[in-house]
């Protein structure tokens, strides 16, 4: 049985770690894959890190109560970086690192950081392009030294000058390390983490670093996880699950987090690994998923028949409670191996809605997938599905240091969920008006979120955003998360945006996947040449056609889709219309393309379309297309006298 840290008594982060050193110095506590070869980090090579950028950044002159902002891709350094930062009693902040200059610019102006930690010249050129927005921006740190040596900003600084610093630091006074670490305490605010910002700026939650040691430890207990565990950590980490995941609970059970070469390697990395629990977002399950029916269409009819018997078995034994011998050893043993999935005795999904199509097609794969529910606020997730009690329809009961209730229920005994659990935030930062509103009786977060809790097995059924819950014109009462679920459990469907609220009937707005509709499309001789090109193709509309009269069939009649069009683009975070977890800005979605909508619901046949598009890297392009409107349903009887 694994030996959880104590948090009561190594209640820092640099506390837990400057532990772990001592009595398991040898012992591997990350990797790393680089040029093709992990590279591994023991538990004293991590507390060496922390602490040479722990006395290179007090040189600079961080000090307890400043804020270090780290930008970069999931590595290594961006740990060691933010527990060096707490070591010094400063407060962390992750900054999402494909994030916009203006949205940098955002936080750094908020928090006030004086001090940024970038992984490279990407994240370097983002904070010198911003330069007179951030004037008291006074040090930026780097550890990838590539193409660094054109650039003569006198606040840039190597990492490895970083480290001849504190050398120089640690000969003139060889316990300041230790000294600052012991001044830390559990109840001191650590992070600073970003909320989702589905409406506006994000927030900052004030996390302390015991509280979110103790909580990350409950998760621990509903689901544990054991030392030498392998964790591949892609997740970005300025998101609160991946703080727990890949900072807070290696700390604390001494899994080893491994990092992944690039993003395109994930899959092929993974597999290398063969990790033993995972974290992914439900877009990711959705595209893996995808991937594999999509691989199957490229397979003989042989190993396509193969496929759909043991995909049939295995979902008769999940409906009877048991898994399907013949399914895993005719399909499902491969697939998992083939993915990487073999070893996994826990995998997890969060940060929105996973629908129950694609957790169905998972857990009867053999995947222990496992929904989980919570807020930046309470120190990410709360509730979990424990092994031997999974609902499709719910994400789980509590961990042992949660609570949750359901504030002003109606006859169904749906309302808003209000929680608390020993993470609890302090507050927003420099926003005490915004702390008020979201809590209740002292110390409950109001999560903007309606449910219910079932009486039968004390589950909590999450619906969807109390201000996302929509009712048409007509009286009908939708979630537009579940059927935008419902929809893109087809490995088609990217994205799905579904309309109707104060309007007479449901319509959507979908983008294709464009990768596997590419592929298809190349299979059947369809000529295109970029995404807008594509989606606009007569068969990806009769394609799509067919997989949204699917979904209809499992809805009620007055919650059908009556009409639909394809996006001329994909949603784009950069672009506003998603948040950095992928959430959809709904209020976004209907401003953009308001005159769609409004073209939609006006009987229009076909939208003219003429769009400037703005990429990463600022370039533009503009767009001149028409888009296709399809009616599937007759709209009712009275609103086709309107149009």
């Amino acid at each position: 049985m694994t030996e959880y840290l104590d948090a009561s008594v190594h209640d820092t982060f640099p506390k837990a770690l400057i532990h772990n050193a001592a009595r398991w110095p040898g012992d591997i506590a990350m990797r790393e894959k680089e040029f093709g070869i992990w590279n591994s980090f023991t538990w004293a090579d991590y507390l060496g890190r922390v602490k040479t950028l722990a006395v290179g950044m007090h040189a600079l002159g961080v000090k307890r109560g400043d804020v270090v902002a780290i930008l970069g891709k999931n590595r290594p350094e961006s740990i060691w970086g933010e527990v060096a930062a707490h070591a010094l009693g400063a407060l962390s902040v992750g900054i999402y690192h494909d994030s916009m200059n203006n949205e940098v610019a955002y936080l750094l102006t908020y928090t006030g950081a004086t001090t940024v930690l970038a992984e490279d010249e990407e994240q370097v050129d983002k904070l010198l392009e911003i330069s007179d927005e951030v004037p008291h921006l006074r040090h930026i740190v780097y550890f990838d030294p590539r193409g660094m040596r054109k650039y003569k900003d006198a606040r840039l600084i190597s990492a490895e000058d970083l480290r001849a610093m504190a050398a120089g630091r640690l000969e003139a006074h060889p316990s300041l390390f230790e000294e600052e670490v012991a001044r830390g305490k559990g109840d001191d605010v650590a992070i600073l983490c970003t909320t989702s910002g589905t409406t506006a700026n994000p927030k900052l939650a004030m996390l302390q670093a015991g509280a979110f040691l103790r909580h990350a430890t409950a998760y621990l207990r509903a689901d544990p996880k054991r030392a030498g565990d392998n964790y591949v950590s892609v997740l970005p980490l300025p998101w609160i699950m991946e703080q727990i995941y890949a900072v807070a609970q290696p700390l604390v059970c001494r899994n080893v987090v491994n990092f992944v070469e690039e993003p395109e390697t994930m899959m092929a990395d993974m597999r290398e690994i063969g990790p033993n629990f995972i974290l992914l977002a439900p877009r990711m399950w959705e595209a893996i998923a995808a991937d594999v029916r999509a691989r199957m269409m490229d397979s003989t009819r042989f190993k396509q028949w193969m496929f759909d018997l043991g995909m049939k078995l295995g979902m008769k034994a999940l409906d009877q409670g048991r898994r399907s011998k013949l399914a895993d050893i005719i399909l499902f043993s491969a697939l998992r191996d083939r993915i990487g999935f073999s070893f996994l005795r826990s995998a997890a999904t969060g940060g929105a809605a996973l629908g129950p199509d694609t957790f169905r097609f998972f857990l009867a794969m053999g995947v222990p997938l496992r929904q989980i529910y919570g807020q930046t606020e309470l120190a990410g997730a709360y509730t979990v599905h424990r092994e031997g009690d999974i609902d499709f329809d719910s994400v789980g009961v509590p961990f042992d240091d949660a609570r949750l209730r359901i504030d002003n229920p109606d006859s169904n005994g749906v309302g808003e969920i209000v929680a608390t659990t020993d993470g609890m935030f302090t507050g927003y930062y420099k926003n005490p008006e915004a702390s008020k509103a979201d809590l209740v009786d002292g110390d409950w977060l109001r999560t903007g979120d309606a449910g219910y809790i079932k009486k039968e097995n004390g589950h909590l059924v999450v619906i969807d955003r109390i201000k996302d819950l929509a009712t048409t014109g007509l009286g009908v009462r939708f979630s537009p998360q579940f059927i935008e679920n419902k929809l893109k459990f087809s490995p088609f469907i990217a994205e799905a945006v579904i309309l109707g609220d104060a309007k007479p009937y449901l319509s959507a707005l979908i983008c294709i996947r464009f990768s596997i509709v590419a592929k298809w499309a190349e299979a059947k001789g369809i000529s295109f040449t970029n995404y807008t090109n594509l989606s606009a193709q007569p068969q990806v509309y009769q394609l799509l056609t067919a997989e949204v009269e699917k979904v209809n069939q499992t809805l009620p009649e007055p919650q059908r889709i009556r009409k639909f069009l394809l996006l001329y683009k994909e949603l784009d975070a950069d672009d506003g219309e998603l948040t950095r977890t992928r959430k959809v800005r709904r209020g976004v979605i209907n401003d953009k393309y308001g005159d769609i909508i409004d073209a939609v619901y006006g009987g229009r046949e076909m939208v003219p379309v003429d769009a400037v598009i703005t990429f990463q890297d600022g370039s533009t392009s503009r767009i001149k297309t028409e888009l296709k409107v399809v009616t599937l349903l007759a709209p009712p009887a009275h609103q086709i006298a309107a149009e």
